[in-house]
């Protein structure tokens, strides 16, 4: 079983791992809000937008396959692109999750195989 996002393979061209960000709820220090530290107590706001990162490689047999594996991930970041369910290698998913950003790591490594760091993060956003 593979990962996929919205039933695409964007990263099992290699090796790759899910991280999920903090979860729970959102409390914030009164003294934060009102601008006064002798304000005691804090209070809830909600559930903490969910975080998922994938870091990995991206491998390819050449810089144009690089690329084309660049593209595909890049064009599910775009703001007018909707979400959809993010799916590990293990079968957890995650309903509405959106593409953010996608950060390289490094240069890219030239071998038998073409390949570059990345860090993929997903945001479950509650605006929207």
């Amino acid at each position: 079983m593979g990962s996929s996002y919205k039933g695409i393979d964007l990263f099992g061209s290699g090796a790759h791992r899910f991280e999920i960000g903090r979860q729970g709820r959102r409390v914030i220090s009164l003294a934060a809000i009102a601008g006064d530290p002798s304000v005691e107590g804090s209070a809830e706001f909600g559930d903490l937008e969910l975080r998922i990162e994938v870091r990995g490689r991206l491998v390819a047999d050449d810089d144009a396959g690089l690329w084309a594996l660049r593209d595909a991930v890049m064009a599910q970041a775009d703001s007018s692109v909707g979400s959809g369910v993010l799916e590990d290698q293990f079968g957890h998913q995650w309903a509405t999750m959106k593409l953010l950003t996608l950060e390289e790591f490094g240069g890219t490594s030239r071998g038998r195989k073409v390949s570059v760091g990345y860090v993929a993060s997903f945001g479950r956003l509650s605006s929207g």
